[in-house]
């Protein structure tokens, strides 16, 4: 394996991990409201939801899918609902820090985040089609384990950036305004993939 190989790997899935999206939006968003120790559910879930993805794309799930052109449908315009309805959690958010605020976003929750995240399907599909399918199963797997590491990182930052702003949060109104913020780049993107499709 050469070095510019992993190299080039490394740096796809972290371009596409770091980067702004739902999911790191959401671990955000948790780690300014619950910290972020609380917020590692979320991160773990995420990146586990992602690589099972991207293995199940390295293992022929894209070519299967290609043949259900609804199935890519429901995906996409199930993963704009969810969306919407996160966006709609956070507007609703009062803003107030309570003792017994609700929970932060769970495993699961990360996990089908990811399910639904059209970023995350793109993701899988451009990195497996370009790293792992023509490599065998041996790549299929190399890059999947480089994408766990690059990937648990990115989300984490995320979260951590979030619960970094805690402190500044803690009055109603900031943190109003800060989940309605987080709520239209939610939208934002809701609407960039209705425009898409």
């Amino acid at each position: 394996m050469e070095l510019s190989l992993l190299l080039s790997m490394a740096g796809f899935a972290l371009a596409m991990s770091i980067s702004p999206g739902p999911v790191n939006l959401v671990a955000l968003s948790a780690g300014a409201q619950y910290g972020f120790r609380a917020s590692l559910r979320h991160v773990v879930g995420a990146t586990l939801g992602f690589i099972l993805l991207l293995l199940l794309m390295g293992l022929g799930l894209g070519g299967a899918l290609a043949q259900w052109p609804m199935a890519l449908g429901a995906i996409r315009w199930g993963g704009i609902f969810f969306l919407c309805y996160m966006a709609w959690l956070l507007i609703r958010d009062k803003g107030e820090i309570e003792a017994e605020r609700g929970a932060p976003p769970a495993f699961w929750y990360g996990a089908l985040m990811q399910w639904l995240n059209p970023k995350a399907w793109l993701a899988a599909s451009m990195g497996m089609g370009a790293y792992g399918v023509a490599g065998g199963v041996g790549q299929v797997a190399l890059f999947t384990s480089l994408y766990l590491v690059i990937c648990l990182g990115s989300i984490a930052c995320w979260a951590y950036a979030g619960s970094f702003l805690q402190q500044t949060l803690l009055c109603a109104r900031r943190l109003r305004w800060f989940n309605r913020t987080m709520a239209l780049l939610l939208l934002l993107s809701a609407a960039y993939l209705v425009l898409e499709s």
